[in-house]
């Protein structure tokens, strides 16, 4: 059995088109990973999974741990298990910060999973709040709210993606933040690390499950939503 594999439930155009309830139970996505991110139905909120926990980040800005019966349209997991390790311990803007972290990438033609550990002297996240089904999420992304967090420590997750999967998943890097104490987090949109450890995990086959609801099933996705996706992203 392989275990180093991405595992996509969904895939993220039907999350961009506004189909925000699957009805995928935590029970089977946890059989493909137990590392990744995501949300929740009606787009409750973000996701991120960590060691086989499941944490909820509201658009309250709070961070609830949630179990295996809670439900996702989409979420991206894989069975972390890193190659290479490296540090950084010297503070860096975000710009300096992700070009640090591409130039650990040996390829932009494979899947990476990325965990990040370590204190950031400046963090700004986003979350959702729950949506109505149908509303295109770049409509959503406009009224996200905005956190900002000064001398935290935390762990960044999440994947890079090769552009060519754009229609799968969000392509280049995508990270969401969960502090050290678990009271906050969200998608990440800024950071400035000071002394952080980096694991990357080079991942070169991919998974995924095609939903069978009415919705997805009926929805005509020949429009280009690559344009939407990276607004909602950013």
């Amino acid at each position: 059995m392989n275990n180093n594999k991405i595992y996509l439930c969904a895939p993220v155009n039907a999350l961009v088109e506004g189909i925000y309830e699957e009805k995928i139970p935590f029970t089977e996505i946890k059989k493909h990973g137990d590392f990744g991110l995501g949300t929740f139905d009606n787009l409750d909120g973000e996701m991120i999974m960590l060691d086989g926990n499941i944490y909820q980040m509201t658009a309250d800005g709070r961070v609830h741990q949630v179990d295996e019966n809670a439900l996702t349209p989409f979420a991206c997991v894989t069975f972390y298990q890193p190659l290479t390790h490296d540090e950084l311990e010297e503070e860096m803007d975000y710009p300096a910060f992700l070009q640090w972290l591409q130039n650990l990438l040996p390829s932009p033609n494979i899947f990476y999973a990325i965990r990040i550990e370590g204190l950031f002297n400046y963090v700004k996240v986003r979350s959702v709040p729950k949506q109505e089904n149908y509303r295109p999420l770049v409509d959503v992304a406009e009224e996200q709210p905005v956190f900002e967090f000064s001398q935290i420590e935390g762990t960044l997750a999440g994947f890079f993606t090769p552009s060519y999967m754009s229609s799968l998943s969000v392509p280049g890097l995508h990270l969401h933040f969960l502090s050290a104490d678990l009271q906050h987090g969200g998608h990440l949109m800024n950071c400035r690390p000071v002394k952080i450890r980096a694991g990357i995990q080079c991942v070169s086959t991919l998974e995924m499950a095609l939903p069978m609801s009415l919705d997805y099933l009926t929805w005509d996705f020949r429009r280009n939503t690559a344009q939407d996706l990276d607004k909602a992203e950013k």
